[in-house]
């Protein structure tokens, strides 16, 4: 009999669980899946929005979105059309019931867990295809499977030694290429964001105002040193690529956040007999702040682009 079996709700950048079903059953192959389950959610960044890892009896279905991944396990003969519509309902009333700032900020596993109501009324009615009253929307998403179907993960692509570090790139059947990782959407910015991007153009554009200031100075005097020149120079670029590593995604984002604010450090203490303590704490400190934002503004999954 082809049925859903269990579903779950996990946050896409780190795969934390945030919602699942309760009734697992506990056959071997059940508890095979769920190890799949683990592993596909810690690789859900990696993956196109829309995927399906068949396992032997069973099949994984999972879609993406918002930075929120909607998950669920079906037997083989389920069909891909009734699973997609499952995960797009689960989406949209996940979307409706509980805002981004929650689903980004939680910190405990399953916190959610009372969203288990909606998934299992909603997996009773899938499990009884007579009762389904969605008739137009199944041929809407039968539609969009065909022209954009599901990439299909296998087994062995998941047990390899890499992960899926390689199908960011890999080619998604019925639409060419994957977008490339510098392209990535990333979450949507937040206060504590906007004001780190703020303060990272106000220390940049203060470095270039000394640095047009020292070029000044020695022109006038002979005996200025030139490194100062390129010591407020370097800060200008650091503080500015800090900036543009908050807004866009590009591969090593978190190393090069990091190896930015090193340079900013670095520029400051060749700075420190031309700046106080006090201007140089807040060059500092808006730096780290910076580097923060950016490690917290992590990538998102794709939004869904069909209308069921």
């Amino acid at each position: 009999m082809s049925m859903i079996l269990s579903a779950s709700v996990v946050r896409v950048r780190d795969g934390l669980p945030l919602s699942a079903s309760t009734d697992y059953e506990q056959s071997t192959g059940m508890q095979e899946c769920r190890k799949y389950f683990k592993m596909l959610s810690k690789k859900l960044s990696q993956l196109p929005d829309r995927c399906t890892l068949k396992t032997g009896h069973y099949n994984i279905n999972f879609i993406s979105s918002l930075g929120v991944s909607y998950m669920m396990l079906c037997t083989e003969n389920y069909p891909s059309v009734l699973a997609f519509c499952f995960l797009d309902e689960l989406q949209k009333e996940f979307i409706t019931t509980y805002n981004m700032m929650k689903t980004n900020t939680a910190v405990r596993p399953y916190c959610f867990i009372e969203f288990d109501n909606f998934i299992q009324r909603t997996k009773q009615r899938y499990n009884n295809t007579r009762s389904l009253s969605t008739k137009m929307n199944l041929a809407d998403m039968q539609t969009e499977i065909k022209l954009r179907p599901p990439y299909q993960i296998s087994v062995s692509e998941l047990g390899s030694a890499n992960g899926f570090s390689h199908l960011s790139m890999a080619e998604y059947k019925g639409t060419g290429k994957i977008s490339a990782a510098p392209h990535q959407r990333l979450e949507p910015v937040t206060l504590p964001g906007i004001v780190s991007f703020v303060l990272s153009l106000l220390c940049g554009a203060l470095n270039l105002i000394r640095g047009f200031h020292a070029i000044e100075s020695l022109l006038q005097n002979e005996g200025e040193d030139f490194s100062y020149v390129i010591a407020f120079f370097l800060g200008t670029a650091a503080c500015f690529y800090q900036c543009y590593l908050f807004v866009y995604y590009t591969g090593w984002r978190n190393a090069k956040s990091f190896l930015t604010f090193g340079l900013i450090c670095l520029c400051n203490m060749y700075l420190y007999e031309l700046r106080n303590l006090w201007q140089l704490f807040f060059h500092v400190t808006v730096g780290a702040f910076s580097t923060l934002q950016i490690r917290l503004r992590q990538p998102q999954g794709k939004s869904p682009d069909y209308n069921v």
